[in-house]
């Protein structure tokens, strides 16, 4: 069951590498590639991205007819797909980051906005460890529960038209969209590969996922 992590010079891919060939059945099942052809081939991508929403949108589509293979395989034939911190928000119709209006992939409806936290002593960007809350009962978050934490960086959050597309929350001031799932795609706004137990768990529930 091969999983293609997408390399297109965006985040720690060394860090998600060792995370998913520590969960999978096999380290040899887990491939780190920027090659459409082998995405093509996958079972299962994962969209790893951190920076600037535009930054990450840009660099994805100047790898000529990568953003297409992940297309293909996730729109037409359904395979499982994680997005992970700006690799979630790139889900969303538009990225609304500092002035500027970017388009995303439009599959899940809503645009990613800047964190408002109602405590002015909270800081942007929203990092560290915070404790996960609204846990809907889909199958990546078994045996996540409320109240275990997981690790975030991020200024800028998914704020979905349907709540129905939020499948876990932090607070920050206010909720803080922490995952989103629809269909066979699903996004978390934190870093498996750095919490821990709850992510390792994330991962492996992925990893054995089959919408």
């Amino acid at each position: 069951m091969k999983t293609a992590i997408i390399d297109y010079n965006s985040g720690n891919l060394r860090s998600a590498e060792k995370s998913f060939q520590r969960m999978a059945t096999s380290p040899t099942d887990i491939v780190v590639t920027s090659d459409p052809a082998v995405v093509a081939r996958a079972e299962r991508i994962v969209l790893p991205g951190v920076g600037a929403f535009a930054d990450c949108r840009q660099g994805l589509g100047s790898y000529e007819g990568l953003f297409e293979a992940i297309e293909e395989a996730t729109q037409k034939r359904a395979i499982p797909f994680l997005g992970i911190c700006v690799g979630m928000q790139m889900l969303a119709t538009w990225g609304r980051e500092h002035g500027q209006n970017t388009a995303g992939f439009d599959w899940i409806s809503g645009e990613v906005v800047e964190i408002a936290p109602t405590d002015a002593s909270l800081k942007i960007p929203h990092m560290g460890w915070n404790a996960l809350e609204n846990i809907s009962d889909h199958p990546v978050l078994d045996g996540i529960s409320a109240g275990d934490h997981a690790y975030f960086v991020h200024s800028y959050q998914l704020a979905a038209d349907d709540a129905a597309d939020i499948q876990a929350t932090a607070d920050y001031g206010g909720p803080v969209t922490a995952v989103v799932a629809k269909d066979n795609i699903i996004g978390t706004q934190f870093h498996p590969e750095k919490s821990q137990s709850t992510g390792l768990r994330f991962i492996e529930n992925f990893l054995n996922w089959r919408p």
